[in-house]
């Protein structure tokens, strides 16, 4: 979902939010933000608050709010179609790999003396 964020060394600025929880929020800036700074999040269906960034991987961001973040609130904002993570799966289980990874290396061999490796038996 779309919501904005303002701080006094970028201004206002669009973001896209991947995460929501109860505490705080996590998504996309088109600026790289800075840990421990402090911003106003403008979310839909909900009074401005302030919060403060608490990760930073490139443009991507971790940012606890002071107020709480009311989920059924924002689900309302966007005509409940947004998705909870565990809603559905995308992912496949796939199965283990049938070829051999054994790989020949350093083996005591009593019969031949200095003989490293070894033919393996299956």
């Amino acid at each position: 979902m779309k919501a904005s964020f303002s701080c006094q060394r970028l201004g206002q600025f669009d973001v896209t939010i991947r995460n929501v929880s109860e505490t705080g929020v996590g998504g996309q800036a088109p600026h790289m933000l800075q840990i421990g700074e402090r911003l106003t999040v403008f979310l839909p269906g909900h009074d401005a608050m302030i919060g403060t960034v608490r990760w930073v991987a490139d443009k991507k961001f971790g940012i606890e709010t002071d107020k709480s973040i009311e989920t059924a609130r924002l689900r309302a904002t966007q005509g409940d179609h947004l998705v909870a993570a565990d809603s559905h799966a995308d992912f496949q289980i796939i199965a283990a790999p049938t070829i051999s990874t054994w790989r020949p290396g350093l083996s005591l061999s009593p019969q031949l003396p200095g003989h490293y490796g070894g033919k393996r038996t299956l």
